[in-house]
C-alpha cells in the first residue's frame, strides 16, 4: 500500500519520531547530543516553533512540536540534515543516517497534549536508560529536567505546561510529578507513535466505533473529520511544480502547454489559480518559480494562491487526484 500523505499545516500538535536507518545509533555520545539540541533550539526559536516534549534516546528522537509559521516539513528538513552532515563527518561515515522520512502524527491538543507529554517524557525509564523517576529527572536529554527547573536546555513551553496542573510553580510540579508516576502502570499498553481508531480508543473510552478514523491523526472522529476538512489536500513537499502541473491539468481537462500563455478562458485560468496556491503553500515552491513557469508576474501568483485556496476548499475530488 503507498504511504499516506503527511498533514502539514501549522497551528496543529504533531508527534515527532525519528529514527536511525536500520535501527542503528544516531547518537555515538553527548556532543552529538548536545549539537542535535543545539539546532533544535536555534530552530525552535527562528521559526516559532512551539515544543512541548522531547527526548534524544540512543537510536530515535521523539518530539512534540506545534509549528506556528512554518510547515513541519521545512523545519525538520533543516534539522536532519544539518546533523546528518556533521554527524558523518565527525565519526567518518557515509550515507543516510535517518530511516526513511520521519514519522508525524497530528494529535487533538485538548485531549492528548498532557498524555502525549508524559509518554514521551517516560522513554528514558521505558528504554532502560533510567531505572526510576528519581533517575530521571537527572537525564540531560529529555524535556523532563526543564520542567523541573533543572536544566540548561529551554525548548518546551515550561509556563503553559505547569499551568494546567496548577497556578503556584511548586504545586504545578508536584502534581505533574504525581501524573507521571500514575502513567508508569499503563504504559507499556500505550505506544502512541501511531494515530487511528485503536490507539484513540484506548486513551478515550466514549468514542464510538463507528466514528471517522485516520492514521496519521490521534483524536476523535470530530476532530479527525475538522483535520482533514482543514487540509483539503497534503501532497509531499518532494513534488515538483512540472509533476503538480500535469497533475492539476487532468484533473481540470486542460492542456499543460495552454498553462504557459497568457489566456482567460476559465478552466485555464481555475487550473492556474489551483497551481499557485498548491505550489507555494503546499509543496513549498518559489512563487518567483511559478511565476515564471505560468507566464505570471508576482503580483499574479499572489492573486491567484488566494483564489486557489477558496477554489480548493470546494474541489472534494483534487485530493485523490493529487495522491
Amino acid at each position: 500500500m503507498p504511504r499516506q500523505a503527511r498533514i502539514d499545516i501549522p497551528g496543529l500538535l504533531q508527534h515527532v519520531i525519528v529514527r536511525g536507518v536500520a535501527r542503528t545509533d544516531i547518537f555515538v555520545d553527548d556532543e552529538d547530543r548536545e549539537d542535535f539540541v543545539q539546532r533544535l533550539g536555534h530552530l525552535l526559536a527562528e521559526t516559532k516553533t512551539l515544543c512541548f516534549a522531547w527526548v534524544l534516546l540512543n537510536n530515535h528522537v521523539h518530539l512534540l512540536l506545534t509549528p506556528t509559521e512554518q510547515p513541519l516539513a521545512r523545519f525538520m528538513r533543516r534539522l536532519l540534515t544539518g546533523y546528518a552532515i556533521v554527524f558523518n563527518l565527525r565519526h567518518k561515515r557515509s550515507g543516510h543516517l535517518f530511516q526513511n522520512r520521519y514519522k508525524s502524527i497530528v494529535c487533538d491538543t485538548d485531549t492528548y497534549l498532557l498524555e502525549l507529554v508524559r509518554y514521551i517524557h517516560l522513554n528514558p525509564l521505558r528504554a532502560g536508560i533510567v531505572a526510576t523517576l528519581d533517575d530521571l529527572s537527572e537525564y540531560r536529554w529529555c524535556g523532563h529536567q526543564q520542567l523541573l527547573g533543572k536544566s540548561e536546555h529551554q525548548l518546551i513551553q515550561k509556563d503553559e505546561l505547569l499551568s494546567l496542573f496548577s497556578k503556584q510553580r511548586k504545586t504545578a510540579v508536584a502534581h505533574y510529578l504525581q501524573f507521571l508516576a500514575a502513567g508508569l502502570p499503563h504504559d507499556k499498553r500505550l505506544r502512541l507513535s501511531s494515530g487511528g481508531r485503536r490507539i484513540s480508543q484506548i486513551l478515550d473510552t466514549t468514542l464510538q466505533d463507528d466514528a471517522l478514523y485516520d492514521e496519521r491523526i490521534l483524536g476523535g472522529g470530530i476532530f479527525v473529520e475538522q483535520v482533514l476538512s482543514a487540509a483539503q489536500i497534503d501532497i509531499e513537499a518532494e513534488l515538483t511544480l512540472d509533476e503538480l502541473i500535469a497533475r492539476v491539468a487532468v484533473h481540470c481537462g486542460v492542456v499543460e502547454e495552454d498553462l504557459v500563455w497568457p489566456c482567460r478562458q476559465p478552466e485555464i485560468v481555475r487550473a492556474k489559480a489551483l497551481i499557485c496556491y498548491l505550489a507555494t503553500r503546499r509543496c513549498h515552491i518559489s512563487g518567483i518559480d511559478v511565476a515564471k513557469r505560468l507566464g505570471y508576474s508576482n503580483s499574479a501568483v499572489s492573486h491567484a494562491t488566494k483564489r486557489g485556496q477558496e477554489l480548493l476548499k470546494k474541489d472534494k475530488k483534487l485530493q485523490e487526484t493529487l495522491k
